[in-house]
């Protein structure tokens, strides 16, 4: 079993003084169908008290740890008196922001169930003040100060209500000093590596991150840091830097995506109204009977597509490799790249995203010649634009076109390329920047090299699913490999077809 640290519990609040809580009750699961057994916890003597399960921002400590029939309850101290963030905290209790406990252990024995797990042993490593707990039950019980003229603190439900005030001879506990002093001296130690540029954290990201790579070796999904794809059974999504770190390769194989308009959806279509008409206002004298305008209105519908394919890696790589993700998600970027931006370009079948020059609501101007382009005609297209478009604008167009621009010159003698001098701006065309794509159609009789518009206004991407993988440990294991099944789910579509204008060689 991958060992990794968990957190469960609820969001818990401090005042200067005693804590008294219950960190993980038996009445049931947590909020994602996890239960904790009787007799689970191995019940340290103490623990740190972290805030936001964050090793660097140690306030307490926890001297009484004690699992009872309702569960484990705890006792703890803020370090109010030496520590900044301590205090901070004791303020967010005293103005009702945080109220719940949350615990950060290590798994050592578990079944599944169709809910979630049953844990019947853990290493308890520390109880944190969070804000959202895992639990609904894990909650601060009563907060005590040390002095008599400040309120003792019951939570409940959630909730800071001020109680009766005590006295703290009858409630203040008897610490035994030569203990707390050796826990305040390991606390100390902590805080000091924690605080060391460099240090390491156990940060959730990390855990996904080894999990994903231990799942990609083995076919094993045991994890409970791992997440499943909700439209596919068994498809594991990749962690959020394994997605971004995919999605920063596709731009090299995809610019369009980087002057696009680039969304996130969670169906299967977005439908989008569209104006067909506008009003019809006109000049009236004082008394002039008005006349109505009926604008008419229509849908846009986006469709999400599927982009699918596997990847074979010998078993030994994967087992012994510690580069097996990057050698997976480089093969998957470069796949699925060249695959999406020839449909950014020119997709018009069912089941792919729709291209922007397969558009034939787009306008085209007239080149005036087909086998040489115009500087002229370039002028034309990008002026044919409404300003709002132009001054938004970017050419777009492959390398061989790009190099027959590069010698072209208006009639007074100036060339149309503007090369870029300065770090961070890009090339230009008439004042306006230029994206090679390498599917744009080559300078051809009756082709269409080049387009001009405002892509963020006029062309949509739609992303469903960034990346989900499922290791395939059998299908060809008498090969000696590993198959990686992935899919993609994403949709594109022209939104605004006045944004556009393509230049056609043609009289």
């Amino acid at each position: 079993m991958t060992d990794f640290i968990e957190v469960k519990a609820q969001l818990t609040a401090t005042d200067a003084g005693e804590i008294t809580g219950t960190a993980w009750p038996f009445s049931g699961p947590d909020r994602v169908g996890d239960v904790i057994e009787k007799g689970a916890f191995d019940q340290p003597a103490s623990l740190p008290m972290l805030f936001a399960h964050d090793q660097g921002q140690v306030i307490g400590v926890w001297n009484e740890i004690a699992e009872t029939d309702t569960g484990l309850t705890v006792k703890g101290k803020l370090l109010v008196d030496d520590v900044e963030r301590a205090r901070e905290v004791r303020a967010m209790i005293r103005a009702g922001a945080v109220s719940g406990l949350s615990i950060g252990f290590v798994t050592k024995e578990a079944t599944r169930n169709p809910k979630g797990r049953s844990i019947a042993k853990l290493a308890l490593h520390e109880i944190s003040v969070v804000a959202v707990p895992c639990h609904p039950g894990a909650q601060i019980t009563s907060l005590k100060s040390q002095s008599t003229s400040q309120e003792n603190i019951t939570v409940e439900n959630e909730e800071l209500a001020p109680k009766a005030e005590t006295t703290p001879a009858n409630d203040a506990p008897v610490f035994d000093q030569k203990k707390l002093d050796a826990v305040l001296s390991r606390l100390d130690k902590l805080e000091a590596k924690g605080n060391r540029p460099g240090a390491p954290a156990i940060v959730q990201g990390d855990v996904e991150r080894k999990s994903f790579i231990n799942y990609l070796s083995t076919g094993s999904a045991e994890s409970k840091a791992l997440t499943t794809a909700s439209d596919t059974a068994n498809h594991v999504l990749a962690p959020e830097d394994v997605s971004a770190e995919f999605l920063r390769n596709l731009v090299e194989f995809s610019p369009i995506r980087a002057i696009a308009d680039v969304r996130s959806t969670t169906s299967a279509s977005v439908v989008l109204p569209k104006r067909t008409a506008i009003t019809n206002a006109a000049w009236v004298g004082e008394t002039a009977a008005r006349t109505g305008s009926e604008p008419t209105f229509d849908q846009a519908e986006i469709a999400v597509k599927e982009l699918a394919t596997y990847v074979d890696l010998s078993l030994q790589l994967a087992e012994d490799s510690d580069n097996v993700l990057p050698e997976v998600t480089l093969a998957l970027a470069e796949d699925f790249g060249q695959k999406e931006a020839l449909s950014f370009v020119h997709g018009n079948t069912a089941l792919e995203p729709s291209g922007f020059m397969a558009n034939a609501e787009i306008e085209t101007v007239d080149n005036g010649h087909t086998a040489a382009l115009s500087p002229d005609a370039l002028i034309a297209l990008m002026y044919a634009l409404p300003t709002t478009y132009r001054n938004a604008g970017t050419w777009v167009m492959n390398g061989q076109t790009l190099a027959a621009i590069r010698s072209m010159k208006t009639s007074d003698g100036n060339y149309i390329w503007q090369p870029s001098y300065q770090a961070g701006q890009p090339e230009t065309i008439l004042g306006r920047p230029v994206v090679e794509a390498v599917d744009m159609p080559d300078i051809a009789a009756d082709a269409e090299p080049v387009i001009f518009g405002d892509f963020k206004r006029g062309y949509r991407i739609y992303d469903r699913l960034a990346l989900a993988m499922m290791a395939d440990p059998y299908s060809v294991r008498v090969n000696g490999l590993m198959r990686y099944h992935a899919r993609r789910r994403v949709g594109a579509a022209v939104v605004r077809a006045a944004a556009f204008r393509k230049l056609a060689m043609a009289v």
